[in-house]
């Protein structure tokens, strides 16, 4: 049997969040990929406090601050699969 390539199999799931610099937020998924974007596309993040935002935790499958109204899905990280998904 023939191994898949890339991540066809595996269900993302968020394992570490960084702010590896200004105006940016890093995803770590458990499967090793690192996402990382503009804090402006997540206006909820942007109304954490800097020094808070080290007190992030897990949530549903997403992540929040308790100084936070929403949970940040994966899926608003990696985009709407079914706008990409080659099936489509």
């Amino acid at each position: 049997m023939a191994q898949v390539e890339g991540y066809w199999d595996i269900k993302p799931k968020i394992s570490k969040l960084t702010f590896p610099a200004r105006g940016k937020f890093q995803v770590v998924l458990a499967d090793g990929r690192q996402i990382t974007m503009p804090i402006s596309a997540f206006p909820s993040i942007k109304k954490v406090p800097v020094r808070r935002r080290k007190n992030w935790y897990l949530m549903g499958g997403g992540f929040t601050w308790d100084e936070c109204p929403e949970v940040i899905h994966v899926e608003q990280v990696l985009g709407n699969y079914a706008l990409y998904n080659h099936d489509a």
